[in-house]
């Protein structure tokens, strides 16, 4: 496995930041600021992280008069709450290995381009990635192979020299989608079934697993 990968890509909530309170807490504030009444379980919106929110507020049936205006403003709140936000057990040290062994390594996530890049920047991991890939205007999200895509171009590796790492449905098939090896991560927001349902090529219970599918020390 190790000589068939050149490129790592990650998902960003689930699978390198615990970040459930962050976003339902900002989430929340938005509503309150839009003088807005929801009714959302903290569970409900878990069960959901990863997707584009006006798929996700379509699906639970809560209007978004304005939906940009809601990004807008929910970008605003999150930094309030970022300190509820942790890296998971064993990120850093297995992307210091990661990056030492010469993989080139990425992010791929929902979030909006520039929220992307500030959380990065806030958890001091920008220098483990090659590119980090937030949603960006014109280009299809998760669980479209076309972010991905982009990301094996601009390093100029082939799919199938790539692996997707999420927590979600939604990750293993952008990463089939794409041609890529896929890896699903049981610490994250979504059930073992779910993700043994998407058949992933590999299942880890904890970050530092990588190491074992790729054949490090």
């Amino acid at each position: 496995m190790k000589n068939k990968i050149d490129l790592i890509v990650f998902d960003l909530d689930g699978t390198l930041l615990e970040s459930s309170n962050t976003i339902y807490k900002s989430v929340i504030k938005t509503f309150e600021h839009l003088n807005q009444r929801v009714d959302l379980p903290k569970e409900e919106l878990d069960k959901r992280i990863g997707m584009h929110f006006k798929p996700f507020f379509e699906e639970l049936n809560i209007p978004i008069d304005d939906f940009e205006e809601f990004i807008n403003i929910y970008k605003k709140y999150y930094f309030d709450y970022i300190d509820e936000t942790k890296i998971y057990p064993g990120v850093k040290d297995t992307l210091e290995i990661l990056k030492a062994n010469g993989f080139k390594l990425a992010v791929l996530t929902t979030k909006v381009q520039d929220q992307t890049d500030k959380i990065i920047d806030h958890f001091k991991m920008s220098f483990y990635f090659n590119v980090l890939m937030g949603r960006r205007d014109g280009v299809e999200f998760k669980p479209s192979a076309e972010p991905l895509l982009l990301i094996c171009k601009e390093l100029n590796i082939s799919p199938v020299n790539t692996l997707m790492v999420g927590d979600s449905e939604l990750d293993i098939r952008c990463g089939k989608n794409a041609g890529a090896f896929t890896c699903g991560t049981l610490y994250g927001h979504r059930t073992t079934e779910i993700l043994e349902n998407e058949n992933p090529d590999f299942i880890i219970n904890s970050f530092d697993e990588l190491k074992n599918i790729l054949e490090l020390d």
